[in-house]
């Protein structure tokens, strides 16, 4: 592609490749061949000009300019927009449609005659009017009764200017809720969408590996655990544990077996099932769900629904005052007047633009959230609770010590643990595995089929007898493995603060493998950070040991914590913290924190979370640093703060106007003019960034 370089400041660079370079239908593959190199932080692409905007790690400007030059379009990839693309095309389309509005209110006063603009101005706001009437007539006594009131007097009174300004915020107010709706649903559209390229399809008895889009009805899709399903249909085969968290918002897994229905966008948290193909694509249940989200009021933070609620409040006080003005008066400039004075302006407009702002203040320091709500439940929580593995600890546990029983020794036991976890990606599994081959142990497949039992252990057969492998709880309670005291004794001695993974072969313990997983280096002064801003409560749920539970509240000063608590009892004690009248945040990173981040007030998700976290969680940390929530907490409570503020401005300054026209010490025009003013002053204030960087 050739271009020329407009801007070039380190880790910075625009290309401006001229107006036909590309069409619109390019910029969105473009933008995910731009994001997919691993140097590529960010990018914007605009056809209009032909223009990439690219952010890039530092030392990597070389590698931008090669790969920009190497650009052809005819080999772009066939793709569907990524939601940052999709952001961003709102947010550009937000700012024309807002430079168009005002350039038409101004332009027009230069070019266009006096009269002619008279004439469309009536015209405009007759439809304005007509809009209260029809809320009057259905006895609403909403704002809009109060905007077709004020404007209509306006007119009447020829004051086109006055009546022009409000037509004007009023019509930029409508086109921010819209944003703001459109941009929170795109956020979790995305975060509902189902992410899944290929499947497995079962033919002639065959698994084949095919690419989701030729998936038909009728076809048999293989899902095994851990994996999301990609389509809506009918078990004919097998039985899973499925989680429907995404769908029902229920957090317990619903067991699924021939003949029960299972829907898109779930997860099969334990099990293997073969489903027949109902529906895919857009007609899944859960694309109708996101259609519901589009009409939702829920996207709002209730803050927001309240200044809505307040503004429609406000307007039969406005006109009991117009009424009692006129009444003592008997004068009707200064009865108008009261009615120039219109509260929901200001509060219907500040409220989205100071939401929008933090959630983008939010996007910018590493951090996404799924809605204004959640910033605002983010602000009055009082509690945060956090899982321990991989979440305040760094998610790279270490082998400490294997401690063999029996005839068996450590390279052994060593060896039949490496084998058998292998095949799990879990965290502790991948610390056997690497502590084997660090010890220079080869482990060969000398076992069945392994069977994974969710957030406890797995089970398979290892020469003829069952071999069993997990926490305390899965080994010594669920498989009936007796510990002798002897041999417990041996365990707390020697394992100490570390977690203890058990190993029984053949209904006998063979022995036990200590790992350690420290806490994060920052874990301790995000717990301080989040105390000094205001958290009452923090608290840890992990499934290790009472000891290696112990051991990391000491160290990073924890109230209260939880320990060996299966995921089910995660989800209890959120659920019970909040029967206490607590304020939940939940924090978490597996697939079994899933029921636990759904039951809390708000949930938050690590950058490195499984999928079904991320899923359910209202925000996602995009980078590994704890010190975030802090600074979420910062941002959440300056955005109520200033919501605040804004409330009480608004009414402040807007009362005072009104007492001002009453006793007759501002023409309606004036008031007017004032209360724009004061209109267009908070909103500018309210896009202003809550803390500076």
């Amino acid at each position: 592609m050739k271009f020329k370089i407009v801007y070039d400041q380190p880790g910075r660079i625009r290309f401006r490749a001229g107006a036909y370079a590309f069409e619109k239908m390019h910029e969105p593959r473009i933008h995910m061949v731009c994001v997919s190199e691993p140097y590529v932080q960010k990018a914007v692409v605009h056809s209009e000009n032909g223009g990439i905007l690219l952010e890039y790690e530092d030392g990597y400007r070389e590698q931008v300019i090669d790969f920009v030059r190497n650009l052809n379009i005819a080999n772009l990839p066939e793709i569907e927009p990524d939601t940052e693309y999709q952001l961003q095309a709102l947010d550009t389309d937000f700012k024309n449609k807002l430079a168009f509005m005002i350039a038409r209110r101004y332009l027009a006063k230069l070019f266009i005659p006096a009269p002619i603009r008279t004439v469309h101005l009536i015209y405009r706001g007759l439809k304005f009017v007509a809009k209260g009437l029809n809320c009057l007539g259905e006895g609403k006594l909403s704002v809009e009764v109060l905007d077709g009131a004020a404007i209509g007097a306006s007119i009447l009174q020829r004051n086109y200017e006055s009546a022009g300004t409000i037509m004007f915020l009023l019509n930029v107010s409508s086109l921010l809720e819209d944003y703001t709706k459109a941009r929170t649903r795109t956020a979790l559209t995305a975060s509902l969408a189902v992410k899944v390229d290929k499947v497995w399809v079962v033919r002639d008895g065959v698994d084949v590996q095919v690419r989701m889009q030729d998936v038909q009805v009728g076809d048999l899709v293989r899902v095994r655990s851990g994996s999301m399903i990609p389509v809506d249909g009918t078990v004919t085969e097998g039985d899973a544990f499925v989680n429907e968290a995404t769908m029902t918002g229920e957090s317990q897994a619903v067991h699924k077996t021939v003949g029960k229905s299972v829907f898109a966008g779930t997860i099969v948290d334990e099990g293997s099932i073969v489903v027949s193909v109902r529906a895919v694509s857009g007609n899944t249940k859960i694309q109708k769900i996101i259609e519901l989200i589009d009409r939702s009021e829920d996207l709002k933070a209730s803050i927001q629904s309240r200044a809505e609620r307040l503004a429609d409040g406000i307007v039969p006080f406005s006109f009991l005052g117009f009424g009692l003005t006129l009444l003592f008066t008997r004068n009707i400039t200064k009865a108008v007047s009261i009615l120039m004075v219109d509260y929901s302006c200001a509060i219907k407009l500040s409220t989205p633009i100071s939401v929008i702002s933090a959630l983008r203040e939010a996007a910018d320091r590493n951090m996404t959230v799924k809605g204004g709500k959640y910033l605002e439940e983010f602000a009055l929580a009082d509690t945060i609770v956090f899982d321990k593995t991989g979440t305040l600890t760094k998610a790279e546990p270490k082998l400490e010590r294997v401690i063999p029983f029996g005839n068996r020794s450590e390279d052994e036991i060593l060896r039949i643990a490496a084998c058998i976890e292998e095949h799990f990606p879990h965290s502790m599994a991948r610390a056997i595995v690497r502590g084997a081959a660090e010890r220079g142990i080869d482990h060969e497949e000398e076992h069945a089929d392994v069977k994974y039992i969710v957030a406890h252990g797995i089970a398979t057969t290892l020469d003829g007898e069952r071999a069993v492998i997990g926490s305390k709880h899965f080994v010594v309670e669920d498989e009936k493995i007796a510990v002798g005291e002897a041999e417990q004794k041996k365990i707390d001695e020697l394992a100490g603060a570390a977690s203890v993974i058990y190993l029984a072969i053949g209904g006998n313990l063979a022995g036990v493998l200590c790992i350690s997983d420290p806490p994060r280096d920052e874990a301790a002064e995000a717990v301080r950070m989040l105390r000094e801003r205001g958290i009452k409560h923090v608290a840890m749920i992990t499934g290790d040991s009472q000891k290696a539970a112990e051991r990391t509240a000491q160290l990073l000063g924890i109230d209260t914590f939880f320990a060996q608590v299966l995921p089910e009892d995660k989800h209890r004690y959120v659920e019970q913290m909040k029967a206490e009248g607590r304020r939940v945040i939940m924090v978490g990173d597996g697939i079994n924190d899933a029921p636990a981040l759904a039951a809390a007030n708000v949930s938050v998700a690590m950058s490195d979370a499984s999928d079904i976290a991320r899923e359910t969680a209202d925000v996602t940390l995009r980078s590994e640093d704890l010190r975030d929530l802090a600074e979420l907490r910062t941002l959440s409570t300056l955005l109520m703060e200033r919501i605040q503020a804004n409330y009480r401005f608004i009414v402040a300054f807007n009362t005072s106007l009104l007492a001002a026209g009453f006793f007759g010490f501002l023409a309606p025009s004036t008031s007017a003019l004032l209360h724009n003013l004061s209109t267009m002053g908070i909103c500018a204030k309210s896009m202003t960034p809550l803390k500076q960087k």
